[in-house]
């Protein structure tokens, strides 16, 4: 296709997204500052547009926000494609995205508030709390397959659970007999068990690794959540809503989207653009049984870079504080020594080069990774479509929403990473 053609092709796929009077709606306030476009190129940024009109067209994601802040000022703010494809509803700036995996940065600085009030120690047994787990079994799985148990030479720490050092694995990242004893996942399993349930469940199951020898993902920060209410004596959600929301001011961030709210929550195509095959999250309709902070949470773009941009400036946004800068730097260096196996990488190709922090994957290489970025940025993302990261040495915070789940997420993420770091003018 030469340039002429392309060029016509992406003026009309625009024209699609963004000159359609259907998709014509009111515009929220924007969340922080503006600065359109200020330091990136109009031309960069018109990539960026013909790119999610690309992939709207061609019914690669049904749409998304994305929020881009830099040097403290919002300097992309859009909407695009549908809110619910099917259904012909655009999308809107104040669209409400289930978080998945993103939920676990907030839930983790959560847990931060209370370790800067001595509440939390990261080097105390998870056992201080939950005496369930004082008698942790390893799993160990024979030549023949056969899984036997040995006790646990380290304790659980609240350090493992917010690093991802505890074996506390995730049942559908494996197929190992320990895999098979766990749930599968945050979502379903908050949706299966009450958080005593859970608990339970977790402590009479064999770990997959010595605590603190592997990061292997998993229900870490699930447990970190439930650690975090015994504290308070409240849920999760009125711990991170009197603790981080309120402060950082994300009015429409929850566990539990309101009636009159949920006309606004964001929905998936009805097939998997990969595969073909029919697709739904059942986090928008089912009920979960408690606040799990691995991936229960809901927000908006606005909302959440927000968030970012209060980690960026480490700790407060604002003038009100979550964290002191001295612990946003702790959080996001990397808790991985050299005595740990760091299994980042084999989450995606774009976390090659990457340890871990607390409740954040931490760059240490500018290369390796597939994805751009420099050394010192941090990041998750989340199963359902959602990307964050945060770059201190660009002052950018990147949050887009969309609704995504599959393989095809991880795509997106190579492809919006490069878009926005190949539109900034130096």
């Amino acid at each position: 296709m030469n340039a002429l053609k392309a060029t016509g092709l992406f003026a009309s796929l625009l024209a699609i997204v963004f000159s359609n009077p259907a998709l014509s709606v009111a515009e929220p306030a924007p969340p922080l500052p503006m600065a359109q476009g200020k330091g990136f190129t109009q031309e960069g940024i018109g990539k960026i547009d013909a790119y999610f009109a690309e992939q709207i067209a061609t019914n690669q994601t049904p749409g998304a926000v994305l929020a881009v802040a830099k040097n403290g000022k919002l300097v992309i703010y859009k909407s695009y494609g549908y809110l619910d494809k099917a259904s012909n509803k655009p999308m809107t700036k104040d669209a409400i995205f289930n978080l998945a995996s993103m939920t676990k940065v907030m839930a983790a600085v959560g847990g931060l508030t209370f370790y800067e009030e001595g509440k939390l120690p990261l080097n105390a047994p998870i056992s201080n709390w939950f005496p369930q787990f004082k008698d942790t079994k390893v799993g160990q799985v024979d030549a023949d397959g056969k899984l036997t148990v040995v006790p646990a030479k380290n304790p659980i720490t609240v350090q493992d659970l917010m690093r991802h050092t505890n074996g506390l694995t995730y049942g559908a990242r494996g197929n190992t007999p320990v895999h098979k004893l766990f749930p599968p996942a945050s979502a379903t399993a908050a949706m299966d068990y009450t958080g005593d349930q859970f608990i339970d469940k977790l402590a009479g199951t064999p770990l997959l690794y010595e605590p603190g020898t592997v990061w292997d993902y998993g229900f870490g920060i699930d447990v970190l959540g439930l650690i975090e209410e015994k504290i308070a004596g409240k849920p999760l959600g009125s711990v991170l809503q009197e603790r981080v929301w309120s402060k950082v001011g994300m009015p429409d961030t929850t566990f539990q989207v309101a009636d009159k709210d949920r006309a606004r929550l964001a929905q998936p195509l009805p097939l998997d653009p990969l595969t073909g095959k029919p697709q739904k999250l059942s986090i928008l309709t089912d009920k979960v049984k408690f606040d799990c902070g691995g991936s229960c949470a809901f927000s908006t773009a606005g909302d959440y870079v927000r968030f970012g941009q209060m980690l960026l400036n480490g700790g407060s946004l604002d003038g009100k504080r979550v964290l002191g800068p001295q612990t946003v730097a702790f959080m996001t260096s990397n808790h991985l020594n050299k005595d740990i196996k760091n299994m980042v990488g084999g989450t995606e190709p774009g976390r090659v080069g990457y340890g871990f922090g607390l409740g954040v994957a931490v760059r240490m290489e500018r290369g390796l990774s597939a994805i751009n970025g420099n050394v010192g940025d941090y990041t998750w993302n989340g199963a359902n479509g959602t990307i964050f990261w945060v770059d201190p040495k660009e002052q950018l915070v990147v949050v887009m929403m969309s609704v995504a789940p599959g393989e095809i997420r991880k795509v997106h993420r190579e492809k919006v990473n490069a878009l926005v770091y190949g539109a900034l003018e130096k």
